[in-house]
């Protein structure tokens, strides 16, 4: 039996479908490097499991882990490259990457750049190596160069004030499935470092979701806090990315190791610190 071009699913056709049926998707972000926190990730009933090779200590071996691991669950896995650059995306495609995210996308140029990268020529730049790579599962997909480009979710990530101001040509830019804004670094660009609340902040965000949905192109917002995601959510977004997997480890080891610490001052407040 012939191979599918994948197994992995495609963002763009999930968010096509939670459109349809009027309800936004949900993802968390993999940033430990490990494929068994990515497998519990996808198994959660999250609908995106986000795979961070830009500020989490992942590479190619790792990721590659990791989207063997989310393979078999209904989710799409998006992987955050470091850059648009055409060669580490080439590498992560290769792997089998069907959904990129290419961080600090500033205008609509950087936008056609990215597009490019993750397209075969002639309507791009990606370098031809499938035959030696899981993306075409060793040449075992028949006709995959012809449906490759077709087959990738390409998301950009406005960050900046000037990622902002050109939030409609760059979702509007052919070849972008999708965009997230990144309210952490757009807050440090605005002048608001580590206040993703300021509302010159959000504002901004705001700007930007209706931007994009001018544009017919699904937005996402990375948002832990739950006020920020149903803000975001009520102003159209079609995704929030709402935790990651160091935060849920981070919080809830702090909750356990607090709720004991609590039990055992009020035990040895109440029989007077004799023990």
């Amino acid at each position: 039996m012939p191979l599918r071009l994948t197994t992995d699913r495609s963002l763009a056709a999930m968010l096509a479908e939670a459109g349809d049926e009027g309800r936004p998707l949900v993802g968390a972000w993999s940033s430990m490097g490990s494929p068994v926190a990515a497998e519990l990730l996808a198994g959660s009933g999250l609908d995106v499991v986000l795979v961070d090779g830009e500020h989490g200590p992942n590479d190619l071996t790792t990721v590659l882990a990791q989207l063997q691991a989310t393979a078999a669950y209904p989710v799409a896995t998006l992987v955050r490259v470091p850059s648009g650059d055409p060669v580490g995306l080439k590498r992560v495609l290769d792997l089998g990457a069907t959904n990129v995210l290419v961080p600090m996308v500033d205008s609509a140029a950087e936008a056609e750049a990215a597009v490019r990268a993750v397209r075969y020529p002639p309507a791009g730049v990606r370098g031809v190596g499938s035959a030696l790579a899981r993306s075409s599962r060793w040449a075992r997909v028949p006709g995959y160069l012809g449906g490759a480009d077709d087959g990738i979710t390409l998301v950009v990530q406005l960050e900046t004030r000037a990622a902002i101001d050109d939030a409609a040509a760059i979702a509007g830019t052919d070849g972008v499935g999708a965009v997230l804004i990144g309210p952490a670094d757009l807050a440090a660009s605005l002048g608001h470092l580590g206040q993703q609340d300021h509302p010159e902040v959000v504002d901004a965000v705001l700007r930007a979701i209706a931007a994009c949905r001018v544009a017919g192109t699904p937005v996402g917002v990375n948002a832990f806090d739950p006020a920020m995601a149903d803000r975001y959510l009520d102003a159209g977004a079609a995704y929030v990315v709402v935790g990651a997997d160091v935060t849920l480890i981070a919080r809830g080891s702090e909750q356990l190791a607090a709720r004991v610490a609590s039990r055992t001052t009020t035990a040895h407040t109440k029989d007077g610190g004799t023990r």
